[in-house]
């Protein structure tokens, strides 16, 4: 069983880890509001998992396109390493498809998919755990240089957007796992702090402190690139 499509694997080109999403989506200095406004709304992935549910298998792989290059990235994330982030989305994706049965919607499906996972790549860590403890990866660690394919495509700007890319992927490897899930989570994936608590397992205070820890980090190793402009020093206004 397999749900990745070769692009989503990497063939063709693979972006650099979390950076990807940019800059400013990966870093934000600012204060913001511990919780946003409740909004009850309809998890708009709910008809598609209802068909899968039902035996659609169409309707998985439609979900599994929707979700696919966030979910690597966001592995990636986590085991810096992007043949493995690989592996974990197919693994989350296999074991999502296998337990929709036991999804009865009292979350999001993006937030239960997260925290599979969250889970699937903590797991894939503990395996390697023997030759790379978690937190312990060094700034000069091989493992984080860019090869080739990643440079991005040509313009004025090309060399430094790989610079600025490789310098925050380089300084969420500073991170411990766990402030890099929070910070990552909220930072790039965009889900709030109650989403956030429930993908971890921990309470809503805790993830304030991660994220306020992790930003805190990021932004003594991100220095020299916000100094430059290359990174704004505040979330830009809603």
């Amino acid at each position: 069983m397999r749900f990745l499509t070769r692009q989503a694997a990497g063939v063709g080109g693979r972006q650099c880890g979390v950076a990807s999403a940019g800059p400013s989506a990966v870093f934000a200095v600012e204060a913001e509001p511990l919780l946003s406004p409740v909004r009850h709304q309809v998890d708009p992935d709910r008809a598609l998992v209802d068909e899968a549910k039902a035996g659609n298998r169409d309707a998985f792989e439609t979900l599994v396109r929707r979700y696919q290059h966030r979910l690597v990235n966001y592995t990636q994330a986590i085991v810096r390493d992007a043949g493995e982030a690989e592996d974990v989305a197919q693994e989350t994706f296999i074991r999502a498809y296998r337990s929709l049965g036991r999804f009865r919607g009292e979350s999001a499906f993006k937030t239960w998919l997260y925290t599979i996972a969250t889970n699937t790549a903590r797991t894939a860590l503990e395996r390697r755990g023997r030759r790379d403890r978690v937190g312990d990866q060094s700034l000069d660690d091989d493992t984080r240089n860019l090869t080739a394919d990643q440079v991005p495509a040509g313009g004025p700007d090309a060399e430094a957007t790989l610079v600025t890319r490789d310098a925050i992927d380089r300084a969420l490897s500073e991170l411990s796992a766990e402030l890099r899930v929070a910070v990552v989570l909220r930072d790039v994936e965009g889900l709030d702090y109650k989403e956030i608590a429930a993908v971890t397992g921990v309470p809503i205070g805790t993830v304030e402190s991660r994220i306020f820890r992790a930003r805190r980090r990021l932004r003594t190793l991100l220095q020299p690139l916000m100094s430059a402009g290359r990174i704004p020093s505040r979330r830009p206004a809603q």
